[in-house]
């Protein structure tokens, strides 16, 4: 048999222990158990198995009365019980996979919205979800990637059941992302994943999606999220929690990307005459409606002087013909500096109707 050896100090004090029941009769007493229960624990922190373990006290007892009958039954004990724990360690991996593979066909049908969805809410029950309810969805972004038995995964999972037990929730892994799936009416359950997925990726964003009702609630929640993380990478938020509800304007300024790409186009599309091209006023413009359209914040963000920065402004307005500082020019000039982010101008060409 080809097991890793397993080493003596799992076995401390065991041939001592024999001699003393052997000459007394007596039972072990509370100590020896409590020392037996710590090595092992210690044996499986360690990555040892218990058949390899099992075996290595027959082995150490048979060894302990080599001249007696009872070495002879000992060694049929031991033969015995190897080949009963190899037969039940190959069914228990047989049915570990077999659920893993149920489990991830359930949650890749679940999340990308295949299936029939009735059979799909039968399913559900089998892992702790009622679909007819609404569900919310979080996902936990990079910069980490996981995988089922990550220690990442596990360390979230231990920390939200922890807290708030079985619940009917589902965590799980996507794509090298976490995703937790609660009921929709228990965002506290969400909150406290997104604390503990945000700090066991070292700073990774998380975002909500919305809750919705229904088998196809969980795909469009989880939609929801997949998009506000994109979103932040696109619009440089840094907010570690993003809720896809604080986010609805982007989807709307998005819906008619022609027309935002014509915003873009014909009000920010002169600043490509400025010496240097558009970057540093575009620069400008998002540091400045960022800072409350503050002039003295946004000239600290961009390391300016408050007079460079007015006289950037007094530059973008001769340009564009918007002064930033017009509350009636104001809008639409900032709602052109969004969509900028969110169509990567100009980086990207916007197209032909681009100033």
């Amino acid at each position: 048999m080809n097991r890793r050896t397993i080493p003596e100090e799992y076995l401390a004090g065991y041939t001592q222990i024999l001699a003393e029941v052997a000459a007394t009769g007596r039972r072990l007493t509370r100590d020896e158990l409590q020392s037996r229960r710590a090595l092992g624990e210690q044996a499986a922190e360690a990555g040892h198995g218990l058949r390899a373990l099992i075996v290595k006290h027959l082995a150490v007892t048979r060894a302990a009365w080599p001249d007696t009958a009872a070495a002879g039954v000992l060694a049929a004990v031991e033969q015995a019980i190897d080949a009963f724990a190899e037969g039940y360690e190959g069914a228990q991996r047989l049915a570990v996979r077999q659920e893993e593979a149920a489990r991830r066909e359930f949650i890749d049908d679940l999340l990308y919205g295949r299936s029939d969805l009735g059979r799909l809410a039968e399913r559900a029950e089998r892992f702790g979800l009622r679909l007819s309810h609404a569900h919310a969805v979080a996902v936990a972004g990079d910069p980490a990637s996981y995988d089922e038995t990550g220690s990442v995964l596990r360390q979230v999972e231990q920390a939200v059941f922890t807290r708030f037990g079985d619940r009917r929730i589902l965590l799980t892994t996507k794509d090298g992302r976490l995703v937790c799936i609660a009921p929709g009416d228990q965002d506290d359950i969400l909150a406290s994943f997104a604390k503990h997925a945000h700090a066991a990726t070292d700073g990774g964003q998380v975002a909500i999606g919305r809750p919705h009702p229904g088998p196809g609630g969980v795909v469009h929640s989880y939609e929801e999220a997949l998009n506000a993380l994109d979103l932040a990478e696109r619009m440089h938020l840094e907010g570690p929690v993003l809720r896809a509800v604080d986010l609805l304007v982007f989807p709307v300024l998005t819906r008619d990307r022609a027309a935002m790409a014509d915003l873009v186009g014909n009000v920010l599309g002169p600043l490509q005459k400025a010496r240097g091209g558009p970057r540093p006023l575009l620069d400008t413009l998002t540091a400045y409606f960022d800072a409350g359209c503050v002039a003295a914040e946004a000239a600290r963000q961009l390391n300016l002087s408050v007079r460079a920065l007015t006289y950037r402004l007094t530059r973008i307005h001769s340009l564009t013909g918007s002064n930033p500082a017009d509350p009636m020019h104001r809008y639409t000039l900032q709602t052109a500096v969004i969509g900028a982010r969110l169509l990567d101008w100009p980086a990207k060409n916007l197209g032909p109707r681009t100033v």
